[in-house]
């Protein structure tokens, strides 16, 4: 065994963990279908968010962990429920009023609001792949509108039809008495509307293999379950494709956790063996809310991409999945400057320490050295005091405080000073709010003016920062975080930032006199 499959068996990454669990499922042999098969599910009635992404980002890491301790083959499948009927139209699209006479048809059969695919699922799946294509992730797309048409579910369903009374059974105890009247597994497809019907069936013939039932206007059909005439409830549809499909992993967020032992019971009925789980915390906006794709509140994969680079993101959704995590603006600058700082880690550490660093997730091993030198949240405050509105505005600052990086040699460097303009512009500078200075840190601020107006030591973040220390301690600023908290405010207009002897190494002794002189003067507030 080599020594990173013995590493990989016993790290404590959440990754590996799970990959073990896969391992263990086949302890006894490689299946017969000759491979492990990953899959991830999306619901194309709204534009891809964030979550999905995260969804297979983690799922590849799972993916890429068991890779590492086993030599079985394996595959990673994205199913999109692209006929599920559109229940609502999503409040982020156009052609609302269009939208609503197609309400209860398959998502691919849907005219796109957007005027640019064949159907609005056929535009949602597009931008989904579009991504993961951008992102570089190894899978294979699977629609399900396809799926059902082309006969590849059609033996999963004929068992249905013959196993349709437990499958009935062990639905019916899951849902209210209500509901349980008019509950059918098969949802018909109405020959006529295209619309997806919610109606109880007359007659489910197993050995025709076909199902029976009223229309809302009390006309009678008997349709083949199979051909893409009929699909399943969503539930059922869950552990069907499981079972369709011999899916052994499958991740997905605590709102379905309950319903576990539903899609486990669907797949075991049908004759086959459910996978193995992993339940996520959901995402949450700014304002607590659980993201969603009809609301389209929270970040978008292409906003967050505006603002900072792909990896980040994936650092992001590795991080303690099983915690419920705030996904707005704000937490950008964080997620970047903490890739970059586990990449400047990674080659340093023991193997047993890289496995369990999120960069060799985000990577697969194959880690990359940053080149990021000033951290994010450094950039975004040089912008600020800069007023920069382009990257090169902020290169003469860089160049000067590291004559030897460029563009060509620094180009994470290089893309987060981009990123950092777009965000000061977008967020920052729209929330400044500069104070005045009291007395106590008015006299601060002279003090620290004359030692920098006098300053002929290094120009160096550590010398500088403990020079502003001194500063602190010797006007009676307690606790001294206080001191910062007024640095910020007064001079960059923010209730936090940078360390403050980086700051003014990077933007310039000269430049911070005058910065405190502005600040002094009133000027900043004006």
């Amino acid at each position: 065994m080599s020594e990173l499959r013995e590493a990989g068996m016993r790290s404590k990454a959440w990754p590996f963990e799970e990959a073990r669990k896969i391992v263990k499922r086949y302890e006894a042999g490689a299946p017969e279908k000759g491979h492990v098969l990953f899959e991830t599910g999306y619901g194309p009635s709204g534009l891809p968010h964030i979550g999905t992404f995260g969804e297979v980002a983690r799922t590849t890491m799972v993916r890429r962990a068991f890779e590492a301790i086993s030599d079985i083959p394996t595959r990673l499948i994205c199913f999109s429920d692209d006929m599920d009927g559109m229940r609502k139209v999503p409040e982020n699209v156009p052609q609302q009023d269009a939208l609503r006479e197609h309400l209860q048809k398959p998502l691919t059969s849907v005219p796109d609001p957007f005027g640019e695919f064949e159907s609005f699922g056929h535009h949602n799946n597009a931008m989904l792949r579009r991504f993961l294509d951008q992102f570089g992730f190894g899978y294979e797309f699977i629609s399900a509108t396809e799926f059902y048409a082309s006969g590849q579910f059609d033996e999963i369903l004929l068992r249905c039809a013959e196993r349709y009374e437990p499958l009935m059974a062990h639905m019916l105890k899951t849902l209210r008495d209500e509901r349980r009247e008019t509950y059918s597994i098969f949802l018909p497809i109405h020959p006529d509307t295209g619309r997806v019907l919610y109606v109880p069936m007359k007659n489910v013939d197993a050995g025709a293999g076909t199902v029976t039932f009223d229309d809302e206007d009390g006309r009678e059909w008997t349709l083949p379950v199979t051909g893409g005439h009929v699909k399943l409830q969503w539930k059922p549809d869950f552990g069907a494709r499981w079972a369709a499909l011999g899916v052994d992993f499958e991740m997905y967020g605590k709102d379905h956790a309950a319903n576990s032992p539903v899609y486990d019971g669907i797949c075991r009925i049908l004759g086959e063996r459910a996978p193995e789980h992993y339940i996520y915390e959901l995402f949450l906006d700014d304002k607590g809310e659980k993201i969603s794709k009809s609301k389209g509140n929270g970040i978008s994969i292409d906003e967050w991409l505006t603002y900072a680079s792909a990896e980040s993101l994936a650092y992001f959704m590795f991080q303690k999945p099983r915690t419920a995590k705030r996904l707005h603006f704000d937490v950008i600058p964080k997620a970047v400057d903490e890739y970059h700082q586990q990449l400047r880690a990674y080659p340093d550490q023991a193997l047993d320490q890289q496995l369990a660093n999120p960069v060799h997730h985000i990577h697969g091993g194959d880690v990359p050295e940053s080149t990021l030198i000033v951290p994010f949240a450094m950039l975004l405050n040089l912008a600020a005091v800069s007023a920069a509105e382009e990257k090169e505005r902020l290169w003469g600052f860089i160049q000067r405080y590291a004559p030897e990086a460029s563009p060509e040699s620094h180009p994470d460097l290089d893309a987060a000073a981009g990123f950092a303009v777009r965000y000061f512009q977008d967020f920052v500078k729209p929330e400044r709010a500069f104070r005045a200075p009291d007395e106590t840190e008015r006299a601060a601020l002279e003090d620290l003016r004359g030692r920098l107006a006098a300053w002929d030591g290094p120009v160096e973040a550590e010398a500088l920062q403990s020079m502003v220390f001194a500063v602190g301690k010797a006007h009676g600023f307690e606790p001294l975080r206080a001191w910062f908290t007024a640095l910020y405010e007064v001079l960059l207009g923010a209730s936090q930032g940078p360390r403050f002897g980086g700051f003014i190494a990077l933007y310039g002794v000269e430049e911070t006199v005058a910065l405190i002189d502005a600040a002094l003067a009133g000027d900043l507030i004006k």
